[in-house]
């Protein structure tokens, strides 16, 4: 990792900012509230008022987004030239039940639940910021930082895309993020220098066709094959007519058609993702998979209707941002706690920020000591241990206060 330069006497001295007793306990507290109380991508009211009214608590003064959820707040007063260094935490949660048993804290919204670790890096930066706004009450804050409390992470094209419009990045030479990881232990991070996740677009099909009686099936356009053959050859074409070092997958999540054992449908339904881990197989995709569509359903008889989505580009962690990363997790618990991560075919909007700015992403261990459950995201038993918020504040902490004494 690259090593950065710092300015005395940070270098010799013990790193401040570290997460007290009294303040962790009432970050776990906060948490649990908001994995108590989950709410989707731009419906986030209940979550921005509370973010909002524990930073005016601290004397500080968040902006809500002009979309009515999400803030931003910096903390220490910018001078209008310096870069500030930006802390993402996405606040919303999934349309998914949540299947955890034994814990107070369990969702109490039906089919909603925090079940990708939103709830933890929406506590990691607000610890950070309480933390940070109490060092530069004490002049030990050496540049402002500001705090993106950002909506809908969830909801392509990604509610970063409307942060960014909205002016968040103003005055920011440099974002960091931290996401959830149930295959780290916590205590830890994983770090990539490159790219750390993938693009992920949404594909929506349609197909349409005289149905018919199960009895002649030759004088109908067989929908429900039709239907299967789309699910089941399109990934087949594009596995063959893109650089398989691309990494592009096409993946169905949902097939729907028919109402009864005897009828032949008129119309089904397919819809899925696109995933993809470089930029250039991005860009191809919309046309490849129109295309490959066509030609299967063409085969059939089917007409098809195609809504295909664009969502995120791949994120790409820059070197030097990583560097920052790797720095301070070192400072705050040596560097056995640091470990490399590979790319997942897995999206996020963070990479709207990294477009415009340089910036990293790094994976938080929140696996407990132990834990063989094989948790993984976007499922309902989805659960953290909880000490990974603190390794989270302190790990911004560390970073804010690296990245103002560098060189």
């Amino acid at each position: 990792m690259n090593q950065l330069k710092l300015r005395a006497p940070l270098a010799e001295t013990v790193m401040p900012g570290t997460l007290p007793d009294d303040l962790r306990a009432e970050l776990i507290a906060f948490r649990r509230d908001l994995h108590m109380h989950p709410e989707l991508g731009n419906q986030e009211f209940r979550t921005t008022a509370a973010i909002k009214a524990r930073l005016e608590k601290a004397g500080l003064q968040p902006e809500v987004l002009p979309g009515g959820t999400g803030l931003v707040c910096d903390v220490g007063e910018w001078d209008g030239v310096t870069p500030m260094l930006a802390l993402r935490g996405d606040i919303d949660a999934l349309p998914i039940p949540d299947t955890k048993v034994g814990v107070s804290y369990r969702s109490t919204v039906p089919d909603r639940a925090h079940a990708c670790g939103h709830d933890v890096h929406t506590v990691c930066v607000l610890g950070a910021g309480l933390v940070l706004s109490e060092l530069d009450r004490q002049g030990l804050l050496p540049r402002p930082v500001r705090l993106i409390f950002q909506p809908a992470e969830e909801v392509l094209p990604g509610g970063a895309a409307d942060a960014v419009a909205a002016g968040v990045l103003d005055g920011v030479g440099r974002i960091i993020a931290v996401h959830c990881d149930p295959k780290v232990d916590v205590g830890k991070i994983g770090l990539r220098i490159g790219p750390i996740t993938s693009a992920c677009d949404r594909v929506e099909v349609s197909l349409d066709g005289p149905g018919g009686h199960t009895a002649r099936p030759h004088l109908t356009t067989d929908l429900v094959t039709a239907a299967a053959r789309v699910a089941t050859d399109v990934p087949a074409l594009i596995s063959r007519r893109v650089d398989a070092r691309a990494g592009m997958a096409v993946t169905w999540g949902r097939l729907q058609t028919g109402h009864a054992p005897n009828v032949i449908p008129q119309h089904a339904e397919l819809s899925g993702t696109v995933r993809c881990l470089d930029l250039d197989s991005w860009r191809q995709a919309p046309d490849l998979v129109q295309s490959a569509i066509d030609e299967v359903a063409a085969m059939h008889g089917a007409k098809a209707v195609i809504d295909y989505v664009r969502g995120v580009p791949p994120v790409v962690n820059e070197a030097e941002t990583i560097g920052l990363l790797d720095a301070a997790m070192t400072i705050r618990r040596g560097s056995y706690s640091i470990e490399d991560t590979e790319q997942s075919l897995g999206g996020e909007d963070f990479s709207w920020y990294l477009e415009k700015i340089p910036g990293a992403m790094a994976r938080l261990g929140v696996r407990a000591p132990g834990d063989t459950r094989g948790l993984d995201l976007h499922r309902g038993n989805f659960d953290v241990d909880e000490e990974a918020i603190t390794v989270g504040v302190e790990l911004y902490t560390a970073a804010a206060l690296l990245d103002g004494n560098t060189q």
